[in-house]
């Protein structure tokens, strides 16, 4: 049986820097993720996105975040178990078991940075929109640089939708963004931007068809709440109405919503040992961003290693004290 001292579920940005954390405290890590590679939702659906919430810096693309945060962890040998779904959480004497779908892994406290769970996009509800999927209509970016010189709509109201239209605008040959409402729910700021874009704006505008030969060429649109409609030829539609997450954690025993798992000022979960950071916490005041989510995963790390031996402190030494030491 090989015993870890912290074990992270999740390996998105905030789990992520768990890890680096739980490295600097020299706990004994691993990390288990569902999917094939570090980064969560962000590498795998925003990859080319910026970022503009992260401190420090005025904007940084998501892929370019995971990458900087994998680049970190190498200076800790932790333990990664990818493509693993974790299915409950149970205890064996003074351990927790964490039973996945492939094993079961042992640990002495768990870290829950499970974000939103599992993920799929919203999808444009229209008996034409999946055959021009993937071949014109795309539900996130992994290359911007596909779109360069072509005509292309952005779906959705929503900040990514906005931030998707912003970024496209210098590289297409024409952005269009298409929302069913007059205002937009992005921040102030990127409204701003927008309005003072080149974006051509189409308000309040529902999709009603697609159409193509061998690839999407037009978008058959119908003004809210009346009979005027529009046609807008394109090289390529961007959907972005959100995602639907899978949350399951029925089988966890363990306080929590829907939205997410209920805990303590400390990061504990109602479970001994089992400790939460990034989206998956659910506390009074609760502003969801990765930014929040990094202050929240040392207090997880240090408040776990303190569950093991009370003898750890709470508030170890700055990062400074450590590195001038080695």
């Amino acid at each position: 049986m090989n015993v870890y001292d912290i074990t992270i579920v999740g390996a998105g940005p905030v789990g992520m820097f768990a890890a680096f954390y739980a490295g600097m405290r020299n706990a004994k890590t691993k990390i288990i993720d569902t999917l094939p590679q570090l980064g969560g939702q962000l590498a795998t659906l925003y990859p080319e996105k910026y970022i503009y919430d992260i401190p420090g810096f005025p904007k940084v693309k998501a892929d370019e975040l995971a990458q900087n945060l994998e680049k970190q962890l190498t200076m800790f040998n932790h333990r990664y178990c990818l493509e693993e779904e974790v299915i409950k959480l149970d205890y064996q004497d003074d351990l927790i078991e964490i039973i996945t779908n492939q094993q079961t892994h042992y640990s002495k406290a768990v870290i829950l940075a499970l974000g939103n769970g599992s993920f799929q996009p919203r999808k444009l509800r229209l008996e034409q929109a999946e055959a021009f999927e993937n071949n014109g209509i795309d539900y996130f970016i992994s290359d911007l640089m596909k779109y360069a010189g072509k005509k292309v709509a952005v779906a959705g109201g929503g900040d990514s939708a906005v931030d998707w239209a912003l970024m496209l605008e210098p590289i297409a040959k024409e952005v269009s963004l298409i929302h069913r409402r007059s205002n937009f729910r992005a921040h102030e700021h990127s409204i701003e931007q927008l309005k003072n874009s080149s974006v051509q704006i189409l308000t309040p505008y529902m999709i009603r068809g697609v159409s193509g030969d061998q690839s999407l060429e037009s978008l058959h649109l119908q003004v809210a709440k009346s009979e005027e409609t529009a046609d807008l030829n394109v090289d390529y539609l961007i959907v972005n109405y959100g995602f639907t997450t899978n949350l399951n954690l029925k089988d966890w025993q363990i306080n929590s919503s829907r939205q997410g798992i209920f805990v303590q000022s400390d990061m504990k979960s109602s479970k001994d040992g089992v400790y939460c950071c990034g989206d998956i916490t659910q506390y009074n005041g609760k502003v969801d961003l990765i930014a929040t989510g990094f202050g929240e995963a040392p207090t997880a790390v240090n408040n776990a290693l303190h569950y093991i031996d009370p003898k750890n402190r709470t508030q170890p030494m700055h990062s400074t004290s450590l590195f001038q030491q080695t």
